[in-house]
């Protein structure tokens, strides 16, 4: 009985089937035997064969799409991603019931045949003869695996697969040739192994291995002879043998199978007979495919997991070939989301903000000096539900994220770093009134900016009267003094201070050059801010955002994935200084709730003009985090609102989004080191000589119309700047 030895050369019938291949027959008469006549295609012996010759030699096998499994930075699995659910085995991890029962049903005589077989060639030909209609094809597991390759190669292009899988004789002769090809190279057990990992098993499964695991949770490896018996025979239709749907079906198609390895001595009578008698037990496995199924929150992160990959060349030259890479899989990409950092950002939102409220929250925390992103999340959930979103909120618009916020006045720490990189003393006193004009003409980076006399700015309480110096006046969030700072400086070293520290709008436009954006008015993301004040807690250099740490391809070699860049933004005395003006802000200021227990931070809160958003972003020596709260329609006001259960009169930064910041962050640095926040003294004359009067004049209370601690310990309203609606804003706990 002539048989293939892997790797040796062709027998007997293996010869005769080449030389038929290339011959009239192959074209008219061996392809075409399990189709319509060939004269009803059209088709000539002569042109089949011209076309034949015209194949190209060597069959092109694409890499078989394969699952993706996206880790966190300890090796925690956070999501599996694929085109196709599959995982490439070798046959020492196929159990041998399945390699035996995929020959036995698919292709008996596997084993004694080579590219083709003649003997079943003549079968089909003879019963589709008796039956008048096609109702018997002839093609070998050789030629299965071949046909899989064009519509693995098909992609999810229909039309590629309609042209994979159409019933024609070109389709069949090409088949054909590369069918002799693949035995002469490959072997019976390489095709064998082949086949059983490119082939479509229902259910979403490809492979043996993920059918195995989709129908009985179990490696393919284990698989016992039911099992094996039950996949083998749904190969020949996935949805009319699909066990799930129509188990009676399966089970006669099973049975079918184990007949057939009986007859075919690969187990005995007895074996089969019994195997048949047992009813079918599914342990099902549904799928998991997508950053729909990540753990602990993070779909969202694994969403800009594909989106950084897609987006960087370092992973092909165009979009394009980076798509077909990212659908291809395999890979195991290692990221650098922190377990703990995420479970705790999760728990805070989940605390204070429910999915179901009438505004969001979303947070990210990222590791100063290195740009590592450890947490990304937000309250409402990863999906196409009810209060569920796939825009992930924490980013820019290009990485999947919205038109961004306004973020208050979290923004006048980048305007107090550009004034001291400048050479402005943190002692710098301003008068700062409770209302002014915006001053004019201001110098910008292209001119003059003009003012029409028209537009006021105001502070978040009437008691708020100078003379401020930097640090209570940042303590305060005092509006007036920052204008008057960005007025006297000039806009442009403000923007340049901006760049440097990677601040820029959510919607990639560049920042308009105009004095109120000290109050924050241009639209920023979570993410975009947390980075900027990690800045100031590495000492000035500032580290774009990342997100992976590696990548492994599916044959295991690594790539190569793209860092992060790092830059001097300000010298290391303003990044102190700023430490100092910004702790002063969670200790005596605005951020007095947002303040951790037992180690040094620092921060900044922001609340826009009529409450639309709520900021509060912060960091220690080892993690800087920003948390917004709002509406992502920018449409509700949060006045009158209840967030998280909790009803608020107005939604300040210290009240909502501060709590969160804090235990955000309590829970990832829990056991972590806590260094101390490097910081320089600063005086505050305008203060001594205010409290000085104050108490001269009533005990410590404030004077009429000027500034003072009673009025400052709770909230007050709004502010507004005509020619500005609704897009400016600051305050006390807010500001």
């Amino acid at each position: 009985m002539p048989k293939k030895r892997d790797g040796g050369g062709l027998s007997k019938t293996q010869q005769a089937a080449k030389f038929l291949g290339v011959s009239v027959l192959a074209g008219a008469v061996l392809a075409g035997l399990a189709l319509p006549a060939a004269g009803a295609l059209g088709l000539t012996a002569k042109g089949s064969v011209e076309g034949f010759d015209d194949i190209p030699a060597n069959l092109k096998t694409p890499p078989l799409s394969q699952r993706t499994r996206i880790l966190d930075s300890k090796g925690g699995e956070i999501a599996k991603v694929y085109s196709r659910d599959r995982t490439v085995i070798g046959l020492k991890d196929m159990s041998p019931y399945i390699q035996k029962a995929i020959v036995a049903i698919e292709d008996a005589r596997f084993y004694q045949h080579g590219a083709i077989d003649l003997k079943g060639i003549l079968r089909a030909l003879n019963k589709n003869a008796q039956s008048g209609a096609v109702s018997q094809g002839a093609s070998t597991l050789t030629q299965q695996y071949v046909k899989n390759v064009f519509i693995e190669e098909a992609g999810d292009n229909p039309d590629k697969v309609a042209q994979a899988t159409q019933q024609t004789l070109g389709r069949k002769v090409k088949e054909l040739k590369y069918a002799i090809q693949v035995e002469k190279e490959l072997g019976k057990r390489k095709i064998l192994q082949n086949y059983l990992n490119i082939t479509f098993f229902g259910q979403q499964a490809y492979g043996i291995e993920a059918a195995a695991q989709r129908y009985f949770s179990k490696h393919a490896k284990d698989l016992n002879l039911g099992e094996s018996a039950l996949l083998a025979g749904i190969v020949q239709s996935p949805s009319r043998y699909d066990p799930v749907n129509d188990p009676q079906e399966a089970t006669r198609r099973r049975n079918t199978v184990l007949q057939r390895m009986a007859d075919m001595k690969d187990v005995t009578q007895a074996e089969a007979d019994a195997a048949a008698k047992k009813p079918i037990k599914l342990a099902v496995s549904r799928p998991k495919n997508g950053c729909i199924t990540a753990t602990d929150g993070a779909g969202f992160f694994c969403d800009y997991i594909r989106t950084v990959f897609l987006g960087d060349k370092a992973f092909g030259k165009s979009r394009k070939t980076r798509l077909k890479l990212w659908n291809q899989g395999g890979m195991t990409i290692r990221t650098t989301l922190d377990p703990q950092a995420q479970k705790s950002v999760q728990a805070s939102i989940k605390e204070h903000v429910y999915d179901d409220d009438p505004v969001a929250t979303a947070a990210t925390i990222v590791e100063p000096g290195t740009g590592k992103i450890l947490g990304m999340g937000q309250s409402r959930p990863y999906g196409f539900r009810e209060n569920e979103t796939v825009i992930n909120l924490s980013v820019n618009h290009d990485m999947g994220g919205g038109a961004g916020y306004l973020p208050g006045s979290t923004f006048k720490p980048v305007v107090a770093a550009a004034a001291l990189e400048q050479g402005t003393n943190p002692e710098q006193e301003y008068p700062s009134p409770y209302r002014m004009p915006y001053p004019t003409p201001v110098q910008t980076c292209e001119g003059e900016w003009q003012g029409n006399g028209s537009e006021n700015v105001e502070n978040e309480n009437k008691e708020e009267v100078g003379p401020y110096g930097m640090k209570e006046a940042t303590a305060k969030s005092v509006n007036t003094y920052f204008v008057q700072l960005i007025s006297d400086m000039g806009v442009c070293p403000a923007v340049k201070m901006a760049q440097k520290m990677g601040i820029e709008r959510a919607d990639g436009k560049p920042l308009q050059q105009v004095p109120s954006m000290t109050l924050g008015t241009q639209e920023m993301s979570p993410l975009t801010m947390a980075a900027g004040y990690a800045t100031f807690a590495s000492g000035g250099q500032y580290c774009s955002p990342v997100a992976l740490e590696s990548i492994t391809d599916a044959r295991g070699r690594a790539m190569k994935v793209p860092q992060s860049s790092c830059r001097t933004a300000m010298s290391k005395k303003t990044a102190d200084t700023i430490n100092t003006l910004l702790k002063g802000v969670v200790e005596d200021g605005t951020g007095k709730e947002a303040g951790l227990q037992g180690r040094d931070s620092a921060g900044k809160t922001g609340t826009t003009d009529s409450r639309y958003a709520a900021w509060f972003v912060g960091y220690t020596p080892n993690a800087a985090g920003a948390v917004w709260v709002g509406d992502p329609q920018h449409k509700r006001k949060m006045f009158n609102i209840t967030i998280g259960g909790v009803p608020h009169d107005k939604v300040y930064g210290a009240d909502t989004p501060g709590p969160i910041w804090r235990d955000a962050m309590s829970g990832a640095l829990e056991g972590r080191p806590a260094p101390a926040l490097p910081t320089v003294p600063i005086d505050d004359p305008a203060k001594d000589k205010r409290q000085g009067d104050e108490g001269d004049k009533g005990r410590g209370k404030p004077k009429p119309g000027r500034g003072g601690h009673g009025g400052h310990n709770k909230p007050g309203g709004g502010w507004h700047i005509p020619g500005f609606p609704d897009i400016l804003g600051g305050g006390n706990g807010g500001w």
